[in-house]
């Protein structure tokens, strides 16, 4: 059994922050948990950066296979932590066994898929446009392209998912895939979780013969030493999950430097459900169950449980509402992640319900034990939503909004109006098909991900998700922070001219010696079925 110590993971080394002192809270029962973890200040932010930057060409350039070593290494040490982990983790969360063994698998799953990913190698890119000397009125030259890492990134650790979006989750699975050395802030409402996992990473990058800056974490329980992080000269990207707030100040601290450098930043979402009018007439039951049950998932602490629902007025609603509240009602209170968490929400809660243009549905099942969130429903009507902008802030928790629209062009109204999204679900029946079709572009242009009679709760991790979207929902809605996709933000192109084969990579040289899909004038040819 690993010994949880406090300490951060510099490099190869494991030493005792100097600064704040802080301990985990069990959320559940309000016990302080040990041991006090020292927070890290400058000097431990520096070395950490320097070890990853004198990590990084080295890093960067060692062959796909020994990373994706590396990461199924990775994978298995945490795994090998067993139930010391799940313990730790269901302890300083709140969250039962099984999600966390459900968030450990994924955890790994995602480390593998890279693995994966880093041996298929698409993620190359390699393009060439061959050399025409003799071209008028001027020759072309030998190009060739391919992409490679950014340089070291700084990875804030979420609080809602202390495995999948933490110290190994997917913002560092793919930056390492990438060859880019982390840098981790840990999430100060799981450290004891982070420090595990933290050295299990550590002990892969030993293992696999990697240079010690290819992975550090740190400890901090306020913003310093996350500004410091990212301001650091070496750090040349940030992977974020956590509010609009935080992600937006961290924004500014990259914008603000002498070199700015980009925040891959997953924010707020309030993931709106649209109803459409012949499937609110034929399931409307079905459908206020099914809502109720993906709102209070995890206490609703998932960046896409939907927090606003559209409906029209007309057959089938009075059976939704009702349907909705009698699953809320059965519906019991659930532990969240930190009491801070649960302070955010209870006052979301009080603020909605002294509205005066809301009228409430319904609540859950009363809490029994501290921090807990009871879930709640609101209603209020189109004029009055588009015309408050208090009633489009994301409440973090089980709590939703139904917005009674009199017409679908009321409908549509709303949709224009709403800020950037993660997710947009849509359920309908074929009758609705020619209005759906009306709303898709609106919708395209507000969310990273359309679901069609589905509810926005679980992200696939696989090769066509996007969990991105517009502003506030991500900083770039150009990316993904799921699925495979997400090695791209860690990727920058650079192109070779008339390079000899002595110097250019081997993802570039004549032979094709890696095997890579390349893109030759224009024509993309199969490495595995032939030479160029």
């Amino acid at each position: 059994m690993t010994t949880i110590t406090g300490e951060m993971l510099i490099g190869a080394t494991a030493l005792r922050g100097t600064e704040t002192e802080f301990h985990a809270v069990n959320p559940a029962t309000g016990e302080t948990l040990e041991p006090a973890f020292g927070g890290g200040g400058e000097a431990e932010v520096n070395r950490a950066c320097e070890l990853a930057w004198a990590a990084f060409d080295s890093y960067r350039e060692t062959s796909p296979d020994d990373r994706a070593r590396f990461l199924e290494t990775a994978a298995q040490k945490i795994l090998d932590l067993g139930d010391e982990l799940v313990e730790r983790a269901s302890a300083e969360s709140g969250l039962p066994r099984a999600r966390i063994e459900g968030e450990r698998a994924r955890t790994v799953g995602q480390l593998r898929l890279f693995a994966e990913v880093l041996r298929e190698g698409n993620w190359v890119e390699a393009r060439f446009d061959t050399p025409l000397p003799e071209r008028k009125p001027l020759p072309r030259a030998d190009l060739r392209q391919r992409h490679i890492a950014v340089g070291p990134v700084a990875v804030f650790g979420a609080s809602n998912f202390p495995l999948a979006f933490s110290v190994a989750g997917g913002d560092t699975a793919s930056a390492l895939a990438a060859g880019c050395p982390v840098v981790v802030k840990a999430h100060s409402a799981h450290p004891g979780t982070s420090e595990l996992v933290g050295r299990a990473v550590q002990a892969a990058v030993k293992e696999c013969g990697l240079p010690e800056g290819v992975f550090s974490m740190l400890f901090g329980s306020g913003s310093r030493i996350g500004t410091t992080l990212v301001a650091h000269r070496h750090i040349k990207s940030v992977g974020f999950t956590g509010s609009r707030r935080g992600g937006t100040a961290l924004m500014e601290v990259a914008a603000s430097r002498r070199e700015p450098i980009p925040v891959y930043a997953e924010m707020s979402s309030i993931n709106p459900f649209f109803v459409m009018p012949a499937a609110l007439a034929s399931r409307a039951e079905a459908i206020g169950k099914g809502f109720i049950a993906s709102l209070a998932m995890g206490a609703g602490q998932f960046c896409t449980n939907p927090g606003l629902v559209l409906v029209v007025d007309g057959p089938g609603l009075d059976e939704f509402l009702t349907s909705a509240t009698t699953a809320l009602g059965a519906t019991p209170a659930a532990t969240m992640l930190t009491p801070g968490i649960h302070a955010a929400y209870s006052a979301g809660l009080e603020k909605l319900a002294a509205n005066p243009k809301v009228t409430e549905l319904g609540r859950g099942a009363a809490c029994n034990g501290p921090h807990q969130c009871q879930a709640a429903v609101f209603v209020t009507d189109a004029e009055s939503f588009l015309s408050d902008p208090s009633l489009e802030e994301e409440n973090f928790g089980s709590s939703s909004l139904v917005i009674r629209c009199p017409d679908i062009s009321s409908m549509r109204r709303v949709a224009e109006h709403l800020e950037g999204q993660l997710t947009a679900t849509v359920h309908m029946e074929e009758a609705d098909t020619e209005e759906v079709r009306a709303l898709l572009p609106t919708l395209e242009r507000r969310a990273g991900r359309i679901l069609v009679n589905g509810y926005p709760t679980g992200v696939e991790v696989g090769h066509a998700m996007v969990h991105g979207g517009p502003y506030p929902a991500t900083s770039d809605s150009r990316t993904t922070s799921v699925g495979t996709l997400a090695i791209r933000r860690f990727l920058r192109p650079v192109c070779y001219q008339d390079l000899p084969q002595t110097l250019l990579p081997e993802a570039l040289r004549d032979g094709n010696p890696l095997k890579l899909w390349r893109l030759v004038d224009g024509k993309l040819v199969d490495g595995k079925l032939s030479r160029d």
